[in-house]
């Protein structure tokens, strides 16, 4: 007889409220044939206060490549496996990316359980346009992949969302600015759903003096509105676009072509294309 495959549970838990740690959260752990933990020492501590006993075993970036196999053949098998990172929501700037990779191409369900993320908490208090946002992660320290993160923030229209180490926010803040996004609105939330969670706001340059001498305590989340998008060139769109008519473009793919690489609202592209 072959055994039914077992179910691989991505478990988000607090950010730092215990409070936010959902009543299927708790379920799933406490039901769990083991939970696989980012810091064992610290997950421990959360089991104990919920007074869960599932074993607990080590699943981090220095033995994913290592442990995946062996995971994904216990899922194989049956084994139903939690797998939480210190806090908030697995895989977002943690482990657990290659385990649930693994999983889904042998064909095992996994399932999420959501919960605290830092991140949204972030967005959401922030009171910036949310409707459309990019993730950046932790930013780089130095070299030209710091270079080119920060020049992607500053070119954004859309918000950006960041994390950085307390001590790294005002070089980072001060780094955005000197990359062009020096008058944007700009959000530090530190702490989040802690006793001392703060919103501190202002524009990215206000915010790098703010932060120059004097570095935010806890856990940081940084959040950078998007700019404006370049006031738009009427003529040289119409110029673009007859010259696209001329190479043989039906006004459809002219149409496309003005929205997707010149930025152009539908109405505008498509009077242009049938100009």
């Amino acid at each position: 007889m072959v055994a039914e495959k077992g179910t691989l549970f991505i478990v988000s838990t607090p950010i730092g409220n215990l409070g936010d740690l959902s009543a299927r959260a708790l379920e799933t752990l406490r039901t769990a044939d083991a939970i696989l933990a980012e810091d064992t020492r610290h997950t421990r501590a959360l089991l104990a206060h919920f007074d869960i006993h599932t074993p607990l075993e080590s699943y981090h970036e220095h033995n994913e490549a290592a442990t995946t196999p062996s995971l994904v053949g216990r899922l194989q098998i049956g084994a139903r496996l939690a797998l939480v990172s210190d806090a908030g929501t697995p895989l977002l700037s943690d482990p657990g990316s290659r385990l649930v990779e693994a999983a889904v191409a042998a064909g095992i369900a996994v399932v999420p359980v959501p919960g605290a993320s830092a991140l949204l908490s972030a967005l959401v208090g922030a009171a910036l346009p949310a409707d459309r946002f990019t993730f950046f992660g932790f930013v780089p320290r130095k070299g030209p992949e710091r270079r080119a993160l920060l020049a992607d923030v500053a070119s954004l229209r859309h918000a950006a969302v960041l994390y950085e180490a307390p001590s790294r926010v005002g070089d980072t803040l001060a780094d955005l600015a000197a990359a062009g996004a020096g008058d944007r609105a700009a959000v530090v939330a530190r702490e989040l759903t802690k006793q001392f969670e703060e919103f501190c706001r202002g524009t990215v340059g206000e915010l790098a003096a703010r932060f120059a001498d004097a570095p935010p305590r806890g856990e940081v989340v940084i959040v950078v509105q998007g700019g404006e998008a370049p006031p738009l060139d009427e003529e040289a769109l119409r110029a673009k676009a007859a010259a696209l008519r001329a190479d043989g473009l039906s006004a459809r793919d002219v149409v496309r072509v003005l929205m997707e690489d010149a930025g152009a609202p539908r109405n505008l592209a498509y009077r242009l294309a049938h100009d």
